[in-house]
């Protein structure tokens, strides 16, 4: 478990300029013990990407997904909603996230999303950073 919390905490460093602040927020590190516990946390092998996922069915949500600045475009991102998924998805339902909005430097998750058929809803409160956030979501 240390290792996995371990390695989110290193991913989550990596992008704190788009989320703000994680890494020395305890609220944070509860979350990533709590996912992990209950096994809605998912890491790719060497820890090139994770996903926090809401299993809570019908209403589904993506809590937290990065790839590795060094891993991304390699289907990392995709692997890992996919497996999320697999495991713990049963329709019909929705799966949402909550991602950047289209003035954001990290808006290029915006087309991630829409490239695996999510959709763009409404705009929703700003990030911890005072960037916009919008909600995506697809059917299942």
């Amino acid at each position: 478990m240390e290792e996995d919390v371990s390695g989110i905490l290193g991913l989550a460093a990596e992008v704190e300029d788009w989320f703000g602040p994680m890494v020395a927020e305890p609220g944070f590190h509860r979350a990533v013990r709590t996912h992990i516990a209950r096994s809605t946390a998912l890491v790719a092998e060497g820890i090139l990407g994770g996903l926090l996922f809401d299993p809570s069915a019908p209403n589904y949500h993506v809590d937290w997904l990065v790839v590795s600045k060094k891993a991304r475009g390699q289907g990392i991102g995709r692997a890992l909603l996919d497996e999320a998924v697999r495991r713990f998805v049963v329709g019909p339902g929705t799966i949402e996230v909550v991602t950047f909005g289209p003035d954001h430097p990290g808006a290029e998750s915006r087309e991630f999303y829409e490239r695996l058929g999510y959709t763009a809803g409404p705009m929703t409160e700003p990030g911890p950073e005072g960037g916009s956030r919008q909600i995506f979501r697809i059917d299942v």
